[in-house]
């Protein structure tokens, strides 16, 4: 008997179809993998099972009985635990405050609670997940924010869930942290756990799923076991065409050198940092969790300076102290924590699309709404955001498309010479990285410098010319194409380059 049965489900808002008679089933103890792009109805489809939404038709069962699921505590009460993407901890709270809310542990005959219970209780949670250094009396506020995504788990894992849905769960962990998560989830479903698992990354869904639906414009469009199908199939039934080549193809020609890094240190950060990039030219960065990639880029566009070295760019001296200066001379920066150092999020789309180019919008200080409205519809178009109304604000937007509004913010600005691009497909579908990588591949070919800093593998060997490798702030290999593949890339990465070869790792 299945453990859940979603039966032609359907959802509209304003009259608009979200979700267009979903079907599917999944037996207890097995791991389905929820496929699609951004808008192909997941996120409505799970708010339904979580209750945050009310459907309005169709039937959801668990073990094989109706249920109807009005509100968050009518899933709860059900067994079905959510862990959205968004995290929703209470920063200001601890650890054990977080994950116990609404559970947490009372002296006998009181309502005074058991601090050293509700602790305890936390710990052998975590403990058990593979995260025992984790103290369940710290703040959220002091933990990383990978770590609090793993509270953010721990919290649904508290619950003993019989459903548990993971949105995008690794988007911020590491590979190690990354893999301890696989093992808690292939537990919890030998213990009898059903999980739905939704992804962009498609060797995740391999690695850790049995079964699959992939979702398009709201339908559920193709199902099956995963050992049964190859990517190019998911890839093909999400998007809707067959995708002969992910990677764009382009010219492959370097121009004069635009950007220029010596000897940049950070003391305890970075150090000794060295490399050039030239116009046309996409220097990939690839590098574990923690080495510094990041700061590295954060100090060549002013953000957060570096303490020793130096920038050149176009030849000249560069060693900003503000990204205000690094986009007067023409360098932008695609930030990896969008909604926090990219977005304004309850602005427009507007407003956020035109934040770096009013210079390029206004008349005499005065900012021309016309030229304003033509530009901005012009990238909205250009980079099909959707919906295409401007006025929305950004916060209502899949992550997909507010990583375009993004992207359209800095497209507008003129004069760019070198793009800084970070983790510039975290969170988006199979489509849109597509778009971005046409994207990019077209900035590179019209002359410009890109530095694309990816934890993506199979991304930065896909797009660079040449590929930096950084290791505990520093870097320790530079790659041409001829020595780029995925065992040599993480070799380098995790320091095994000297007692490994790449035919050992398979």
């Amino acid at each position: 008997m299945p453990a859940l049965t979603v039966s032609k489900i359907v959802k509209s808002y304003d009259g608009n179809p979200a979700v267009r008679e979903i079907s599917f089933t999944v037996a207890e103890g097995k791991v389905l993998a929820l496929c699609g792009e951004n808008g192909a109805g997941k996120s409505t489809l799970m708010k339904m099972l979580s209750g945050a939404v009310l459907p309005d038709s169709g039937t959801i069962s668990l073990d094989g009985r109706e249920v109807h699921i009005a509100n968050p505590a009518d899933a709860m009460g059900l067994g079905i635990q959510t862990v959205y993407q968004e995290l929703s901890l209470l920063p200001h709270l601890s650890v054990a405050e977080n994950m116990l809310m609404g559970r947490m542990p009372c002296r006998r005959l009181s309502w005074v609670i058991d601090w050293p219970a509700a602790n305890r209780i936390a710990s052998e949670v975590l403990a058990e997940f593979g995260f025992a250094d984790i103290d369940p009396a710290m703040l959220v506020s002091d933990l990383s924010v990978a770590r609090q995504q793993i509270v953010e788990i721990a919290k649904a894992l508290v619950a003993e869930p019989h459903i548990l849905i993971l949105d995008e769960p690794t988007a911020v962990l590491s590979a190690l942290e990354t893999e301890k998560l696989f093992d808690k989830v292939r537990k919890l479903a030998a213990a009898g756990t059903t999980i739905l698992y939704i992804s962009h990354r498609m060797e995740e869904i391999f690695r850790i799923a049995e079964e699959f639906v992939v979702l398009k414009d709201g339908r559920s469009v193709l199902s099956g076991r995963l050992d049964g199908v190859g990517q190019g199939n998911l890839i093909e039934a999400m998007v809707g065409r067959p995708l002969e080549a992910i990677f764009p193809e382009r010219n492959r020609t370097a121009g004069a050198v635009v950007v220029e890094v010596e000897h940049l240190t950070r003391p305890g950060v970075f150090r000794d940092i060295d490399f050039k990039v030239r116009a046309g030219e996409i220097v990939g960065m690839f590098g574990l969790v923690g080495s510094g990639r990041t700061e590295v880029a954060k100090a060549i566009f002013g953000a957060e300076p570096a303490g020793h070295g130096t920038v050149k760019f176009s030849g000249r001296d560069a060693n900003y102290t503000s990204p205000r200066q690094a986009v007067r001379d023409g360098i932008a920066m695609i930030t990896e924590d969008r909604k926090g150092d990219g977005l304004a999020l309850d602005a427009s789309v507007m407003d956020n699309a035109s934040l770096a180019s009013f210079g390029r919008m206004s008349r005499f200080g005065v900012i021309d709404g016309d030229a304003r409205k033509h530009l901005v519809d012009g990238q909205v178009s250009g980079l099909s955001i959707r919906p295409k109304g401007t006025d929305r604000p950004v916060r209502q937007l899949s992550g997909g498309n507010q990583q375009k509004v993004v992207l359209a913010k800095w497209l507008l600005v003129e004069g760019v010479k070198l793009f800084i691009f970070d983790e510039p497909t975290r969170g988006v579908d199979i489509a849109t990285k597509v778009e971005i990588y046409r994207m990019i591949a077209e900035l590179a070919t019209e002359g410009a410098a890109v530095l694309l800093i990816s934890s993506e593998m199979p991304e930065v060997i896909g797009l660079s010319d040449r590929l930096l490798v950084m290791r505990e702030g520093t870097i320790v290999a530079e790659l041409t194409p001829d020595e780029f593949s995925m065992e040599v890339l993480f070799m380098h990465a995790a320091g095994l380059e000297a007692t490994t070869r790449p035919e050992q790792l398979h």
